[in-house]
């Protein structure tokens, strides 16, 4: 399997090392009758969705989530439909207005804003890409695109020459002065996607864009936000209720369920070391070779000899393709970062990383934040695990999903 690397992310500059973007504490938006007493009441908080409607009429779409994005990264926000997601990314600019909990994006109280300080928020720093784009019918390609710098003030024609060149970012070019109702459905996407752009925003926030989109226009879209992120950097929280999804773009995953993160980590840390049942059953039928890399399956070398012969490759090749090397050329292969050799892998440690039967995989993989079996989660914030150097490509699709409503 062939892999995209993410050449925004030098090995010196992890994602762990960045200023927070996103600060979100303790975050609660809960539904139903004095909502505010839920996230109060430690009695109430630890009970399960049913109890909680059943006593209080409240349902908690978001319970105690706490997490930070970090400057350039990719945070997939992952569940089933009703998990809490989407209603998760409306509460980061208060789309939705929180209940309880702190939000902060580059430390300024999100939550404290006044309407005016909102409205520069959502027009200048966090640019929303919807599910079912929300164009202008009567508006040219170009129009809809430049609209969001037409509600900022820009002059028309300035604004048309931006749009222009976003157009030809999302390869739209020669569309421009077609409607949204002459455009295929992807087509439509990437004008929803260029609009968000034409503003520069600081942070892009994707909710479930491609869902409604055939599969393969999905994967070309997937591997556009791939690219634009690999040129540009920019940060992106991406909503999505695809395990598929969320490994091939999440720099790290916040796996939700009944409006709790049950899970947050990298992919890799999703697939090896799955918190509960819950997250085990969903990553059950992903092919672990193509999401694991050979950090979790090599070994100290048993030999200088053995440090210093055989095929070299990365800390962040899969175990697919340190698997390729290996059948290659007959003998263990050597971890190599800048000249150093970390470990050795040969078929056996390989093979018992593919049939996860590696007890050592889990420790050796970096911790993901965890949540205990029963009772709500821990308030402190999960651990930022360091940002994968490859984008993966798609895996075996998760078990079914429903979309969830907006």
């Amino acid at each position: 399997m062939s892999t995209t690397p993410n050449s925004t992310t030098a090995a010196t500059d992890t994602v762990a090392e960045r200023p927070p973007v996103f600060s979100v504490d303790g975050l609660w938006k809960v539904f139903g009758p004095k909502a505010a007493r839920v996230p109060a009441d430690p009695d109430l908080t630890a009970l399960s969705p049913a109890e909680l409607r059943s006593r209080t009429g409240c349902t908690a779409a978001v319970a105690d989530v706490s997490f930070d994005v970090r400057k350039g990264e990719v945070f997939v926000v992952m569940g089933l439909s009703g998990s809490g997601k989407s209603t998760l990314v409306r509460c980061l600019t208060r789309l939705i207005e929180p209940t309880a909990g702190s939000i902060a994006i580059d430390g300024e109280d999100v939550r404290a804003m006044d309407k005016s300080r909102l409205r520069e928020l959502r027009r200048h720093r966090a640019a929303m890409v919807f599910q079912h784009f929300g164009l202008l019918p009567h508006r040219t390609v170009l129009d809809n695109v430049a609209y969001g710098l037409e509600v900022q003030g820009l002059g028309r024609a300035e604004r048309r020459e931006r749009a222009a060149a976003i157009v030809a970012k999302v390869g739209l070019e020669g569309l421009e002065q077609r409607r949204p109702g002459q455009l295929s459905g992807g087509q439509r996407q990437r004008v929803g996607l260029a609009r968000a752009l034409a503003v520069d925003p600081e942070v892009l926030l994707f909710d479930e864009p491609f869902s409604a989109l055939d599969p393969l226009i999905r994967r070309d879209m997937q591997e556009e936000v791939v690219r634009l992120h690999r040129e540009e950097g920019r940060t992106m929280v991406f909503i999505t209720h695809d395990l598929q999804e969320a490994l091939k773009l999440g720099d790290r995953i916040a796996l939700m369920r009944d409006g709790r993160v049950v899970q947050l980590g990298t992919p890799e840390e999703i697939v090896g070391s799955p918190a509960d049942d819950y997250v085990r059953e969903f990553v059950r039928d992903v092919p672990r070779e193509q999401v694991l890399t050979v950090r979790t399956a090599m070994r100290p070398a048993a030999s200088a000899d053995e440090a210093g012969t055989g095929p070299a490759i990365r800390p962040e090749a899969t175990v697919s393709e340190a698997i390729e090397a290996v059948a290659r050329a007959g003998s263990p292969a050597r971890v190599m970062d800048e000249g150093r050799c970390l470990g050795v892998v040969d078929a056996a440690d390989l093979l018992s990383v593919v049939a996860g039967t590696d007890a050592a995989a889990g420790s050796r993989a970096a911790g993901a934040a965890r949540v205990g079996d029963g009772g709500p989660p821990a308030r402190a914030k999960p651990s930022v695990g360091e940002a994968p150097a490859t984008r993966r490509k798609p895996t075996t699709p998760p078990p079914a999903t429903s979309e969830e409503p907006a």
